[in-house]
């Protein structure tokens, strides 16, 4: 039984046979603390992703699974076997790196080969697998091609025939999108999630993009400063995050103090810092004669502001709006050039209070 996203179901708890084991993973270099107490459960055929600024730990931890860097504490358990001491080359992992790694002087057929002829695969074997999972990724036709002969997408893709040939019991990913341009990526990163599905393989994607991580996962991992910050569905991490850090990196979050809030909340608000996001909030133009907009269920207090930059960003325009002596994000959708509000349109601005976000500290 599978969840409608792919991730397996046990006993009705994605987690309740947990495949891949992460305990008390610690590492360091030299003096620098580069991530500690580590730990997660990950379940079989689940996409997991990495998610966190530079630095945070997040490609470190992904090298450390994978048995390229030595962990200083902690263990890794994949279906009931630990695996923290075993060379890479042991561990049943395949990994995907953001630049590629291919051999130039090979064809394609022998750079997603070159793991099979390592574990001294037979040649006919060898050569039903690749062929196979060339057409997987929808390569067949570039078999014979050299890698500069080929696009960063089709390069991208021959790196990932080549980590899933050796039939890994986990797929690890680093960054693998980020050197390619905008539409590529789009494509690709909903091609790699069928691929992923439709072989159920266990999987942990390293990104800085938000929108990546909230596209492809099951789970994100929201990792800050070596540690995993929060950790849930796209749905969980982007409308719930537990606190002020995690809302300050997921979606465009308006971040405020308690006072900087009460004009929009009203008086009886007395928590110390809020989040709203983007889209929680309304305005509702003042000018006569202008269209009205729709206003939330349960509304805060109507908070005269004005429009100081407006940016078209396809079907959602972002206002950035002077309010009570604070610049608030405001993204409400594109329904054309008559909806549109100008610099220095006098606007009320109006919180759905439902989707406040408060904070103690």
């Amino acid at each position: 039984m599978t969840t409608l996203s792919g991730a397996p179901v046990v006993n009705d708890s994605p987690l309740a046979a947990g495949y891949l084991h992460l305990e008390g993973l610690a590492k360091r270099f030299g003096t620098t603390q580069v991530f500690s107490h580590i730990d997660a459960v990950i379940a079989k055929g689940e996409f997991v992703t990495l998610l966190g600024p530079s630095g945070c730990g997040k490609s470190t931890l992904l090298r450390s699974i994978a048995g390229l860097n030595r962990l200083d504490e902690g263990r890794i358990v994949v279906d009931g076997e630990e695996i923290t001491a075993l060379p890479p080359q042991q561990r049943g992992v395949g990994m995907v790196f953001q630049h590629y790694a291919l051999f130039p002087n090979m064809r394609v057929t022998d750079n997603v080969a070159f793991g099979l002829r390592m574990q001294k695969v037979p040649h006919e074997e060898r050569r039903r697998r690749v062929d196979e999972v060339l057409r997987l990724v929808e390569l067949n036709v570039h078999a014979d091609k050299f890698p500069h002969q080929l696009s960063g997408g089709q390069c991208q893709r021959v790196a990932l025939a080549r980590a899933l040939v050796v039939e890994p019991r986990i797929l690890l990913m680093d960054e693998p999108l980020s050197a390619l341009d905008a539409r590529i990526r789009g494509h690709l990163r909903q091609q790699l999630r069928d691929i992923q599905q439709t072989l159920g393989l266990t999987t942990l994607f390293v990104t800085h993009d938000q929108e990546e991580a909230l596209v492809m996962s099951d789970r994100i991992f929201l990792m800050h400063d070596g540690h995993i910050l929060q950790q849930g569905s796209a749905e969980e991490l982007y409308t719930r995050p537990r606190d002020y850090h995690a809302a300050g990196f997921m979606g465009h979050y308006n971040l405020l103090f308690g006072d900087q809030a009460r004009p929009l909340l009203g008086e009886g608000f007395d928590s110390a810092r809020v989040a709203l996001r983007p889209e929680a909030l309304y305005l509702q133009p003042l000018a006569d004669g202008a269209m009205g907009v729709e206003r939330p269920a349960r509304p805060g207090p109507e908070c005269p502001g004005v429009i100081r930059r407006c940016q078209l960003l396809g079907n959602i325009v972002r206002y950035s709006v002077e309010c009570a002596g604070v610049a608030l994000c405001v993204d409400t959708l594109n329904r054309g050039s008559r909806h549109l509000l100008t610099e220095g349109s006098q606007v009320g601005v109006v919180v759905d209070l439902d989707e406040v976000q408060a904070f103690v500290e």
